[in-house]
């Protein structure tokens, strides 16, 4: 089947021009090619945008998933979610796994567990992931010294030049530009209790820092195997101890924000283990509860997508339970 396309053009003033085939919406004189996406989905469908343009970051991909109720009549939560390459299809993934987005939202808006939803799907750039996903202003607490230090160990580590944070950046990309455009041609719930974040491992991170730093935007996050080594396992490591002196100071209001965290036991996520009772005790700090915060631990589940998509239902219906 032929994949239809859209072009959005921006200017200051949005203006839809409709046709049979083609809608153009005016916005800043750039354009935006929007397609569907014909691969394998189990429930929905998706609109692709291969190359939305950015002043903040690099230019990437973004996958707008809709479910199969859909209408342009009716306004939807959104729930924005990094690693977007990773999540709905597993014959286009390096690894060959996937989150199951499509199936579980899907899912679990068919049997009116959760609001009507869409999500938003950000798709990573590998040379760069961590240094867009690790939070600024916990790394800002470290010595100088121990910073340094980190940048040669990382770019030995990940292969690529490591200079700095673009985590701040990124977050501005998705709140400043993502978040207007998705708005302006979705049809959408703006509000906070209405948008979520969402990750996984430094997917984790960015999500728990794109709450705190942006408390009137997200209403809720979900941290699925948070990365708090920062890097990889190290003896006697300040970083952790950063995230937590910054979620201490910064984590908005239990009243009306959720956050959910949880870790497997396996892989990468045992070196996690020794950091939830210290988690715990900055949520009881804050004043969450059990209704409005999770840190949950998974026996046996490793740090993989096969695990996290074992799992990813329950923070869906967390956040977003009716």
């Amino acid at each position: 089947m032929k994949a239809f396309k859209s072009i959005l053009v921006i200017t200051f003033v949005l203006v839809f021009i409709s046709c049979k085939e083609k809608q153009q919406v005016v916005k800043e004189d750039v354009n935006i090619e929007i397609s569907d996406y014909s691969g394998n989905l189990s429930s929905g469908t998706i609109k692709r945008i291969d190359s939305f343009p950015s002043k903040f970051v690099r230019p990437r991909t973004i996958d707008v998933w809709l479910p199969n109720n859909y209408s342009k009549n009716e306004k939807y939560a959104v729930l924005y979610m990094h690693d977007g390459q990773m999540l709905f299809d597993a014959n286009t993934t390096w690894n060959k796994q996937e989150w199951k987005v499509d199936e579980i939202v899907g899912g679990l808006i068919d049997s009116a567990k959760i609001k009507d939803c869409i999500v938003v799907a950000m798709w990573n750039h590998s040379d760069i992931r961590h240094t867009e996903y690790y939070p600024q202003k916990p790394f800002d607490l470290l010595p100088k010294k121990f910073k340094d230090s980190i940048f040669e160990t990382a770019t030995k580590q990940f292969g690529t030049e490591f200079k700095g944070i673009q985590s701040d950046e990124y977050l501005k990309f998705i709140v400043e530009e993502v978040k207007p455009f998705i708005d302006a041609n979705f049809s959408t719930l703006t509000t906070p209790e209405n948008t979520f974040i969402a990750g996984s491992s430094m997917g984790g991170l960015i999500s728990m820092y794109a709450l705190c730093e942006y408390p009137e935007i997200f209403g809720g996050a979900a941290c699925l195997s948070t990365h708090w080594i920062g890097f990889m396992p190290q003896e006697n490591s300040l970083v952790p101890t950063t995230f937590f002196r910054y979620l201490a100071q910064n984590l908005p209001t239990a009243k009306n924000h959720k956050i959910y965290f949880d870790y497997g036991t396996n892989t990468l996520d045992e070196y996690y283990l020794p950091f939830q009772k210290e988690l715990d005790e900055v949520l009881k700090l804050k004043g969450y509860n059990e209704l409005n915060s999770k840190n949950l631990k998974f026996e046996g589940h490793d740090h993989s997508e096969n695990s996290w998509n074992q799992r990813f239902q329950i923070p869906v219906e967390f956040l977003l339970k009716k």
